[in-house]
């Protein structure tokens, strides 16, 4: 039996395509032996044949890679391997006429389990089958192929054409395709007139109707004359050309626990996300995002409500867990503080998190008492454990321990549980101190449990659960305990400055070893990837510059400003030398203090600050007291100082942060070569800059420019495209990346290629020179959206500066000469939405109080009490909390009729 393969590329000089396999003809997928296809001029195509056995059946695997002798690259066409079925009893020869899958294609992020499991989910019914039985009986056959997720789960797939058994035209009798292989279509038919050439179009069938509803777009496409007999014809077809241009959707954004609920306790839980989702679903809306739900359990207090520090990447929070949805009370006297606590803390406009916690805590337990025995007996919950032990056994130990020893950081633990040992048998059940771990595991289980079946809803509602990754692993973590060789513990993550922190931030993570992750093939990733995509079928990846190059800072830092970037290419101080002129390092590396600066930033106080923190060099020239070098070490002392004299906390709050800016007055921060050095972010800002002469501050400047912009972007992209792959394909998730900030020109290229969404905010354009970003200026394979967690509202955002309130009028929304509202009325609220939904953009996401804005009887008065975080302050309290329950918003017909128009207006309901 003859398999041959054909595809029409054209090719430069140096180039040459092969096909690589499951078959040993194929190279059995190791490419130094893949088969060599010959190229025909004439036609333009690629091709070579091999031999498969005869009277056989079988199916294979294979794929198509471009190869280029000049640069040694390997390009494998984008998707999931090629598959073709054969019987060498019906066929002795297959003809495969296949087209090229190209990586970064539009279309491709429609094959993500956002549209194949939610939005294009398929009827739970027998898959349809092709119309044609008689084919399995023909001669010769073609095989109609098409991979087309983008047909909504009310429709089918049809093919239409010139031959008789393709209807002779006729669209009654389009001959339907199978979804059984969804999201590819398929349908053998045999030709009544092979020797003819056949020409063909694909078409959206409507199976109640029994009619065609949209026959695609573009020329007929077209089947070469064969008078080949016993052959079958594999046609790969392009992708299906859909009539309304892009796919386009919308959704909302809100985090899990400011969800509100009559039955949740204070805050919102995971049974909570099926009212978001009928909302959703009612209006039209296609996703609901929320930020990351990740067990934060650290020190019980409020400080754990910041969701970006797990203790657990894997580890849900208990916070979320509905009690009802695990059992009833058997005590009467449960039942009655359950619901007294319910009405109390539900009155609440906030997250009052340590109350809340405790309580919720102290029903686990009672509920895991009571439960114990039917719950450990549960094949579902056996089930569970053997299938998440990795994560799951190290992180009920770590949870226990932390409790037991009452701190999360594992270096102050005993000697014998600082590393993780012989954890089966720490947490086996027959241990006298098993309920110690066994709550956790029970918490975790109905976790689990209760979020999977909201994702299922989703999924049945057409509507996409978008997840949260963190870039980062909080210090003191199970992550941290069990696997310490993957990070760097001795350095820090965060962000260097921008316009929402003027000192960059410090997230106080430790950085990865991407070389130690590497050595597994990224295994950790991989994990983490799959993991999240047991609940999610689409993922934001928080700050994906990360993947690129992380801000880095030392561990005695306070703020970020001390920090550079990792990896980087530091300059050596010759090259310094070279290019400013000269190199001293007490003046260019060490704090720049001066009796001047002391005043200007101490007022009246800098003859007291100099007595106490500094020690005079000699006249007018000072540096920092012996234990007072690094900003950790003034931290420490001021903290003893604030809990001396709390009623001086602001005060010392205020000495406190002038001191850090004379640690950070320096022009070079070393890197961890010797002699090497890497230029203070925002260098010019300092006083240490503008007080050098005028010849080397502008040849500062240059390097300065040169390094963060220039220097390393080929580089960077080299790391982005290392690092980035595995992750990106280690599921089926749609992607989109949090790319604002200070973005490498290399990353956006990157993320395109990768099939990685952008983000667009409005308030925070990529280009550097633009006030305001528009949506209508964003591409397809992007995310718009008027704001995010870590930004004031809309509303809020639109009385912080009416200068610049009034620009946007005038400028983004074409209220040209008019005087912009001090507030931002239901009406502009409306304006902005509107242009976001006009956007070309794939998806236009809305933070829900964004929503709300349009509507005066529906947000709050005061829109500050809307905002989610504020970067800027290092101590935000997470409390965020709706104020509407969402039952009552679900039967808000007039407001949800209006964002149905609003989102019809825009387009952003299309079926296909």
């Amino acid at each position: 039996m003859i398999l041959r393969f054909t595809l029409p590329f054209h090719t430069a000089w140096g180039q040459r395509l092969v096909v690589c396999g499951s078959e040993p003809a194929l190279g059995s997928w190791n490419l130094a032996q893949a088969l060599n296809l010959h190229y025909h001029p004439a036609s333009g195509t690629w091709s070579q044949e091999i031999s498969l056995p005869d009277e056989a059946a079988g199916t294979v695997e294979y794929k198509y890679i471009l190869l280029d002798e000049r640069t040694g690259n390997q390009d494998w066409e984008w998707g999931e391997n090629r598959q073709v079925s054969y019987d060498g009893r019906q066929f002795g020869r297959i003809v495969l006429e296949d087209y090229w899958r190209a990586a970064a294609q539009p279309e491709n992020e429609l094959h993500t389990a956002a549209f194949t499991k939610a939005l294009m989910r398929r009827p739970a019914r027998p898959a349809t089958k092709a119309a044609q039985p008689a084919a399995r009986l023909a001669d010769s056959v073609v095989r109609f192929q098409l991979a087309a997720p983008r047909v909504d789960s009310d429709h089918q797939l049809c093919v239409l054409g010139s031959d008789p058994a393709l209807g002779a035209w006729d669209a009654r009798k389009a001959v339907v395709l199978s979804d059984a292989d969804y999201p590819t279509w398929t349908a053998d038919v045999a030709l009544e007139h092979p020797e003819r050439t056949t020409q063909y179009k694909y078409g959206i069938w409507d199976p109640r109707e029994k009619k065609i509803l949209h026959l695609e777009a573009g020329d007929d496409r077209v089947i070469s004359p064969s008078a080949d007999r016993k052959t079958l014809r594999v046609r790969a077809d392009e992708h299906f050309r859909y009539p309304t241009g892009h796919w386009r959707g919308a959704g909302v954004a809100l985090p899990v626990f400011a969800l509100r609920s009559r039955r949740g306790l204070g805050v919102g839980e995971f049974p909570d996300l099926k009212l978001l989702i009928d909302w959703a679903a009612s209006t039209g809306l296609k996703m609901v995002q929320i930020l990351p739900i990740n067990d934060t359990t650290a020190t019980h207090t409020w400080v754990d409500s910041y969701p970006y520090a797990a203790i657990s990447v894997f580890a849900l929070h208990p916070q979320y867990l509905n009690l009802d949805d695990i059992a009833e009370f058997q005590e009467a006297a449960d039942r009655q503080e359950l619901e007294k606590l319910r009405d109390e803390f539900n009155q609440r406009d906030f997250v009052d998190y340590e109350p809340v916690m405790n309580a919720k805590w102290q029903f686990i337990k009672t509920l895991y008492k009571q439960e114990k025995a039917k719950f450990l007996a549960d094949p579902e919950f056996q089930k569970f454990r053997a299938e998440q032990q990795s994560w799951l056994v190290p992180y009920a130990a770590f949870s226990a321990l932390r409790d037991r020893f009452g701190t999360a950081d594992f270096s102050k633990w005993p000697a014998e549980f600082q590393t993780p040992q012989n954890l089966e048998q720490l947490t086996s059940e027959d241990q006298a101190d098993f309920d110690e771990f066994g709550l956790h595991f029970f918490t975790q289980f109905h976790l689990d449990k209760q979020l999977l079946e909201a994702v299922e809803y989703a999924r049945q509602s057409g509507v996409v659960m978008k997840g949260d990754l963190p870039i980062g692993i909080y210090r003191h973590s199970a992550d941290a305990w069990t696997q310490p060789e993957l990070y760097h513990m001795d350095q820090q993550a965060g962000a260097p400055p921008d316009d929402f922190s003027t000192t960059g931030q410090n997230w106080r993570f430790p950085t990865y070893n991407w070389e130690g992750m590497a050595e597994d093939g990224y295994a950790w990733w991989k994990q983490r990837m799959s993991h999240l995509s047991r609940y999610f079928d689409a993922l934001r990846i928080d700050h994906i510059l990360g993947f690129f190059r992380i801000w880095e800072m030392p561990g005695h830092s306070v703020e970020g400003l001390l920090g550079h970037f990792s990896p980087a290419l530091p300059l050596h101080r010759h090259e310094i030398e070279q290019r400013i002129g000269w190199f001293d390092h007490s003046r260019l590396c060490e704090p720049y203090i001066r009796w001047h600066i002391l005043t200007d930033i101490f007022k009246e106080q800098a003859e007291a600050v100099k007595n106490e923190f500094l020690d005079e060099a000699s006249h007018g020239i000072f540096h920092l007291k012996q234990h007072l070098r690094t900003q950790r070490q003034i931290e420490e002392v001021f903290e003893h100082k604030i809990a001396a004299e709390p009623s001086n906390h602001d005060h010392y709050v205020w000495l406190r942060t002038g001191l850090y800016k004379l640690v950070n007055e320096v022009l070079f921060v070393p890197a961890e070569q010797a002699d090497f050095y890497h230029p203070r972010i925002t260098l010019p800002k300092t006083y240490s800059f503008r007080e050098l002469d005028e010849h080397t501050r502008h040849r500062l400047h240059d390097l300065y420019n040169d390094f963060f912009y220039r220097r390393h972007e080929d580089f960077w992209r080299e790391q982005g495209m290392v690092k980035l792959p595995a992750v990106r394909y280690a599921t089926n998730m749609l992607i989109c990346g949090e790319d604002l900030g200070m973005v490498p020109e290399s990353v956006p290229g990157v993320m395109k290629a990768l099939g990685i969404l952008g983000l667009n905010i409005q308030r925070m354009p990529s280009d550097p020179k633009t006030e305001f970003g528009h949506p209508g200026a964003a591409p397809y394979l992007s995310v718009v959206s008027p704001g995010s967690h870590d930004m004031s509202t809309v509303r809020g955002w639109w009385e912080e500066d009416p200068t610049r309130t009034q620009r946007f009028f005038e400028n983004t929304l074409g209220h040209w000469g008019e005087g912009a509202p001090y507030h931002c009325e239901p009406w502009v609220a409306r304006e902005i939405t509107l242009q976001h939904l006009h956007s070309p953009a794939m998806w236009a996401v809305f933070p829900l109080q964004d929503l709300l804005a349009m509507d005066s009887d529906l947000r709050r008065a005061n829109p500050l009490d809307e905002q989610i975080n504020v970067p800027s302050n290092p101590t935000h309290f997470w409390k965020y909390r709706l104020h509407l329950n969402l039952e009552d918003l679900v039967q808000e017909v007039g407001f949800n009729h209006d964002v149905q128009l609003l989102l019809n207006r825009s387009g952003r309901q299309r079926v296909y």
